[in-house]
């Protein structure tokens, strides 16, 4: 099969003291230098080489990551493997000498496909629901971003918000942001701009449209990859003239991704009380990950409450008729967007693959009647 391009190669280098299977005296028979590219390529096809280099070597073994699967062996150190399904893996590679002594090397790897996923995949929610009525939505069937509905937030955040108060790597443009095949897409790449070395897209309704006590679905397709955080959030009107988080932020679905994250999302509000308090909770899949499919990320939200879903099962709650919790009986300005980096899912690393996308199918605002 002939590959035509890759995502990512990685050179890993081992010297004598690395780890060895016993002992710890270095014994001249022992293997050395070893190093360990990897190609991961981005076809569609889950094809992954592995090609091994080290001196004094018996032969070598390689671990893929899939249970059920047996080490491969060989003397030659090139190794080629076609993963069934994509994912992350935790790979083995292992330089063993006349001895039975060896030099060890374990690394993540990430296998993703080329190929968007078909909007029609996943769970879906109706245009009406009993009792309440559909406000404002956008299904994005165009071919641009409706500006009666969004902005493009752009830039570092800096001077006033540097890394958007959170130490973020990318620089929002209004370049990674569009609208095609019935989807909103949002991208994060890893190309240098403003002095940084990624980039992505982040989309507003501020000051156009907001919401307030009823029900918003948004049906979504999320990124993956270490250090890769997409969210769909809210902020209260008023955030311009009383800053956060006095305004009150409602989190309808933050995810982490890498190291095996990418099943699970969270909920959380932020709101303001002597400091900053907040109140989150996760939900995971039973399998696969939310970039596998569609996915409906909602919240019914009262004077009483705010109830957070996944494809209709609530999975948390909180409670706002308090007077510490005002800032959330006002209105609030709905955000898209796909950070790169920061203080919670950390950076990058050669795992991450570039770009990727959150796609969002639609965004519906209902109100109780």
């Amino acid at each position: 099969m002939r590959i035509a391009h890759f995502l990512f190669i990685i050179t890993l280098f081992f010297t004598a003291c690395s780890e060895k299977s016993s002992g710890s005296d270095s014994n001249p028979d022992d293997p050395t230098d070893l190093t360990v590219d990897v190609i991961v390529y981005d076809d569609g096809s889950g094809t992954v080489v592995f090609n091994a280099n080290a001196e004094k070597v018996s032969y070598y073994q390689l671990d893929v990551g899939v249970n059920g699967v047996e080490p491969i062996t060989n003397e030659t150190g090139y190794f080629e493997y076609t993963y069934k399904d994509f994912g992350t893996y935790r790979i083995e590679v292992r330089a063993v000498g006349v001895t039975g002594r060896y030099l060890k090397k374990e690394q993540s790897i990430t296998v993703v496909s080329n190929e968007p996923v078909p909007v029609g995949l996943g769970y879906s929610t109706p245009l009406q629901y009993e009792g309440m009525n559909l406000v404002w939505n956008d299904e994005f069937n165009g071919n641009q971003l409706n500006g009666t509905y969004w902005s493009n937030d752009l830039g570092t955040g800096c001077p006033n918000l540097c890394g958007w108060g959170n130490n973020e790597l990318q620089t929002y443009r209004a370049q990674n942001t569009w609208v095609e095949d019935g989807v909103l897409k949002l991208e994060a790449r890893n190309e240098s701009f403003d002095n940084r070395n990624y980039t992505s897209g982040k989309v507003v309704t501020r000051n156009k449209l907001t919401a307030h006590f009823g029900r918003i679905d948004i049906r979504a397709v999320l990124p993956q990859g270490q250090g890769i955080w997409p969210a769909l959030w809210m902020l209260g009107q008023n955030h311009g003239a009383i800053g956060w988080p006095k305004c009150g932020e409602i989190d309808i679905m933050e995810m982490v991704g890498g190291q095996g994250r990418e099943n699970t999302v969270s909920a959380n509000a932020f709101w303001y009380d002597n400091g900053t308090v907040d109140n989150p909770k996760r939900y995971t899949l039973a399998e696969g990950t939310f970039a596998d499919e569609f996915h409906v990320f909602s919240i019914i939200w009262d004077e009483d409450q705010i109830r957070y879903f996944v494809d209709d099962i609530e999975y948390h709650s909180i409670s706002i008729n308090v007077a510490t919790r005002s800032e959330f009986q006002l209105p609030f300005y709905l955000i898209f967007n796909v950070a790169v980096g920061g203080n919670w899912p950390g950076s990058p690393d050669e795992t991450t693959s570039f770009p990727t996308q959150m796609q969002v199918d639609y965004i519906r605002v209902f109100e109780m009647e």
